[in-house]
């Protein structure tokens, strides 16, 4: 019998638009619940990251000054245990600075 017991992994990005592509790939390519993932600041400040990527970058003027980089954008997920090497894979792929189970 398997376990499928439900297990949390969470995930540390750097920038915003790696934290939204993780969370993309987890819904579209791997079937996810979108109520099941959770985005929130690595900190207690509100935060784009912490370097700019995507849309905090100018293309006339280099990097913009007026975005909140107060820190990483950790993603967290609750999937089956069955799950976990597709989701740390997934995580992997789309940049994840740090991976922890639990």
């Amino acid at each position: 019998m398997a376990d499928e017991s439900t297990v949390t992994i969470r995930a540390s990005f750097s920038t915003r638009e790696a934290a939204d592509l993780a969370v993309e790939h987890l819904v579209q390519q791997q079937c996810i619940s979108r109520p099941d993932i959770f985005v929130q600041p690595t900190t207690g400040e509100n935060t784009s990251g912490s370097r700019p990527s995507g849309g905090d970058v100018s293309h006339e003027n280099g990097t913009r000054n007026d975005g909140a980089f107060c820190g990483d954008i950790e993603v967290s997920v609750d999937i089956a245990s069955s799950q976990i090497a597709v989701v740390q894979r997934v995580f992997g792929d789309v940049g994840a600075i740090r991976v922890s189970k639990g």
